[in-house]
């Protein structure tokens, strides 16, 4: 039997969590030619970041399951000036349409992340300044961290998963991967 594999894959701007492209959206298969591996949770082709996959079926389900709760990190440019309220706010858990969010760990980065730049660019507007949130969650629900960065009144703009429990992007330039 073959030794599993674990691949990180830092994920660009417009590609889906699937080997399949679908309309204006490429798929995996334009970056990955592993056979027999698989996605452990998603990442919505508007999003950038870390994915990763593996050939073992019990770790993509310790990955991507919401009852392990393994914690997500994630960068977000958001519109405004987020102020200590609205971080309070995401710490102690947002309510969304389908229910209260779990408390998260929230904080403005300032710094910004040092990270690529987006193709095509976010949209800006000169008026609204924008500002880089750290938000770590252990849930995994459909676009949570952009339904919570709106419920609190600051839209995410840029939205990248930085790290999966102990795997982060460190290293891994936009489109690449690597065997853990």
């Amino acid at each position: 039997m073959p030794t599993p594999r674990l691949i990180r894959f830092n994920k660009p701007y417009g590609v889906l969590s699937q080997f399949t492209p679908e309309g204006r959206w490429q798929g995996l298969k334009d970056y990955i030619d592993l056979p027999g591996v698989y996605v452990a949770g998603r990442l919505d082709a508007d999003s950038e970041g870390l994915l990763l996959l593996t050939s073992d079926g019990q770790l993509q389900a310790h990955i991507a399951d919401p009852r392990f709760k393994m914690e997500k990190t994630y960068w977000v440019q958001v519109e405004g000036i987020p102020q200590e309220a609205v971080l309070a706010a995401l710490r102690n858990g947002v309510v969304l349409n389908d229910g209260p969010t779990l408390p998260a760990r929230a904080q403005l980065l300032d710094p910004p992340p040092a990270v690529w730049d987006r193709q095509p660019p976010i949209r800006e507007r000169k008026a609204i300044p924008t500002a880089w949130i750290e938000l770590i969650i252990r849930e995994g629900r459909n676009r949570q961290v952009r339904r919570m960065t709106a419920a609190v009144g600051h839209p995410t703009l840029r939205l990248i998963r930085a790290a999966i429990g102990p795997y982060s992007l460190d290293g891994l330039a936009p489109g690449t991967w690597e065997a853990c």
